[in-house]
Order: C-alpha cells, then structure tokens, then sequence
C-alpha cells in the first residue's frame, strides 16, 4: 500500500541519532516546524516518482499543528511535487489534538478538503481516543504496537483489536495494526477482515533509493502492502 517516512539525524562519522532523541530537542527550541517542512517536502518528492498505487505517511508534531503556515507547507509540498493528495497520509497523535481541540479540528478539515488522508497514530494508548474518533475528519487508525506485541499472550489484545476494527469498519475508517514482527501475529491478524499491516515482517527501514530493489523483489509488492 505504501510507507512511512522516517526521519534519522546522521552524524559527521556515519552514525545515525534516532528520532527519539533529537525530536524532543527540536521541539523544545522551536525547530520542527522548519524540519517537520523539509521532511514534508522530501518525502513528497521521492513519493512522486514511486507506482501510482503507493502511499506516503508523514508524522506531524504538536508545535507543526500550532503553527499557521503548515497548512500552505502542505500545499507546497504536493504542488511541488506534482503528488496527488490522495498519495499523502498525515499521521496525528493524540497528544497534538490534545493541546487545542478546536484548531486541531478546523485545521485537519483544511486538510480533509485538500484531499489528504489523516491517521490517528498509537491508537488505544490515550484517553481520548473515542471522541478523536468521532469528532474529526480521520480516514485511517493504527493501532498501538503495544496491543500488537501481547495478541498471543493476552485474550484482552485480541478482543480490543476485533473491537477496534469493528468500529472503524462502521464508520467507513481503515485501520493499520503497527508493529507486526513475526508470522503468528500475521495470522492472528488475518482472521480480521479489512486490516492492514505494518512492522518488521513486511519491511524494515531503509533509504528510498533502495525502496525500488525492494518492490522488483520476489514478494516485495506483497511485503509492501
């Protein structure tokens, strides 16, 4: 179906910082949405050239909802590129709704109208999560990869799995489970209609300019969805 763009800070001696440590710091001194812009625009770009059918997901901060240009970085982003909004997944979290609820909605309607696709990442981890659900223009929910990791090991992972994607499937929502790393959450996973995957098992991260080795592979196209 497509993938996510992953941010990685490379060092002069070849090592790479992961987001973990550096997001933090760059949203404390004022940074992601110069950043947060940048990644847009490179990963518009590099998804404009992919097969029509693939998709790109796009994390967005709290601080870039704030901010009053990150609307008409989107624009630019896709008129740049020539991508379709439709190719482009902007990926929330609850805690970025959560700091101002009625700019958040009136922004990601914006979005909606735009013709871009809006997931609720880590869904089931807050406390919100229902009214989210109802109260915006939400087009996918990936579930947290913590409900993932115990589904064979805790009955109460399956029945919230079944139970979520029986929620969005009434309220015409697609849903992605994170985090799959082996073949027996795969199958655990497969007996729900309508769920997409992602994690470990269909690909791990590399640089785009690998991305077209991977789908020529035998079952690349397949591991990709």
């Amino acid at each position: 179906m497509g993938f996510e763009a992953l941010l990685r800070w490379r060092l002069p001696d070849g090592r790479t910082v992961p987001p973990a440590e550096f997001i933090p710091l760059a949203e404390e001194i004022g940074l992601m949405p110069e950043i947060g812009a940048w990644v847009l625009k490179e990963a518009c770009a590099t998804a404009a050239g992919w097969p029509a059918h693939l998709t790109v997901a796009v994390n967005v901060s709290p601080t870039q909802l704030r901010s009053a240009a990150f609307l008409a970085g989107v624009e630019t982003a896709l008129a740049g590129s020539g991508l379709p909004a439709s190719r482009l997944e902007l990926e929330i979290t609850e805690t970025a709704i959560l700091e101002n609820r009625e700019t958040a909605r009136d922004l990601l309607g914006r979005l909606r109208a735009l013709g871009t696709m809006l997931a609720l990442d880590d869904f089931g981890t807050g406390y919100s999560s229902l009214s989210f659900v109802h109260s915006f223009p939400l087009t996918r929910i990936k579930i947290d990869r913590s409900f993932v990791r115990e589904l064979s090991e805790t009955p109460q992972s399956t029945a919230i799995v079944r139970a979520v994607v029986g929620l969005a499937r009434g309220l015409g929502i697609a849903v992605t489970a994170e985090g799959v790393e082996t073949e027996a959450q795969r199958r655990l996973l497969a007996e729900e209609a309508d769920l997409d995957i992602q994690g470990f098992l269909t690909g791990r991260p590399m640089a785009a300019e690998h991305l077209g080795a991977f789908l020529d592979a035998p079952g690349g196209r397949a591991a990709a969805a």
